[in-house]
């Protein structure tokens, strides 16, 4: 069973989309979606140098393109990926292109939404100086129950013995100075504030006034939850797990959990990729996994998705 996987914030690089725009249609279609949000996405994903492409409301945006860009190139439509592929999930932003791939919503609604989110996210990061810090290694609930003391969140419990803490600057610095027992490494994130905290509420409120104006539709493939892992059977209940889910921890590893219930046996992670196959390699030992990192992989992804496919013998 083949898994599809959009990445989130962080993963992009500057000029990472450069050699994609070499493509047949793919300037094309990121300048139509530049347009729909009124932002260059060809500049930010070409041009511009890493501290412009870190701002939220241009990151986010950037990556679910990316994402979709490269998706389309493997799928040009929901049918085609509906029959290979066994489940779709992104890691937090990601979660926004795995929306569109999984027929949840059009791709130009899923750039318009992400949209929204950035810039509230980023006005809502702006209210209080806060970030987020990698935690390698040590025992999960050792760990979380540390962060708890220090009035941190783990806001993102991505598996492989990595969370990620998030809070205000102080407490992350206070977090660096008295690390949880048995953590190898405390690394700050490059980000623009405590994503997936009580910090990013007044964000959950623009994305729900956003949402009412779509017309979702239930997932055309399993489509796998951040809140939970749980694969999710309704648009609905997709919209309302992506409004709340701004403010509320990134379970991946209980998507990989239920990418491994499932009966995973690939799975390909989508432009920018690199930081969740490295989790998936940790976690799924036995599973072949490839990250679209230029349009060099593209041939190596369509050999993993003839060899794992719902279709395939």
């Amino acid at each position: 069973m083949l898994v599809l996987v959009a990445p989130g914030q962080g993963a992009q690089t500057p000029g990472f989309l450069s050699p994609w725009l070499d493509l047949p249609g793919a300037e094309d279609r990121l300048r139509a979606w530049s347009a729909a949000i009124d932002l260059d996405l060809v500049h930010y994903g070409t041009k511009a140098d890493a501290d412009e492409i870190r701002d939220t409301a241009v990151a986010q945006p950037l990556l679910v393109a990316s994402a979709l860009l490269s998706a389309r190139q493997l799928f040009p439509v929901t049918g085609d990926l509906a029959r290979d592929v066994g489940a779709v999930a992104g890691h937090s932003v990601g979660e926004l292109a795995a929306t569109a791939l999984a027929g949840v919503l059009t791709d130009e609604a899923a750039i318009r939404l992400v949209r929204t989110r950035g810039l509230a996210m980023a006005d809502a990061a702006a209210v209080t100086r806060t970030g987020m810090s990698a935690l390698l290694g040590g025992d999960p609930d050792t760990t979380v129950a540390h962060l708890e003391t220090l009035g941190l969140t783990p806001a993102n419990v991505n598996g492989s013995g990595q969370i990620v803490a998030a809070g205000t600057l102080e407490q992350l610095a206070a977090l660096e100075a008295n690390p949880p027992e048995g953590v190898r490494r405390v690394v700050a994130l490059k980000v623009a504030g405590a994503f997936h905290t009580h910090h990013m509420a007044p964000a959950s409120s623009a994305l729900e006034e956003a949402a009412r104006a779509l017309d979702p539709a239930d997932p055309a493939v399993p489509y796998v939850s951040n809140k939970d892992g749980r694969a999710v059977a309704t648009g609905a209940d997709v919209l309302t797990r992506l409004i709340g889910q701004v403010a509320s921890p990134v379970r991946w590893d209980r998507c990989m959990e239920t990418f491994q219930e499932r009966g995973v046996t690939a799975l390909i992670e989508l432009c920018p990729g690199g930081t969740l196959t490295g989790l998936a390699k940790r976690a799924l030992p036995g599973v072949k996994t490839l990250a679209l990192k230029t349009p060099d992989d593209l041939d190596a992804a369509r050999t993993l998705i003839a060899e794992h496919s719902s279709t395939a013998d």
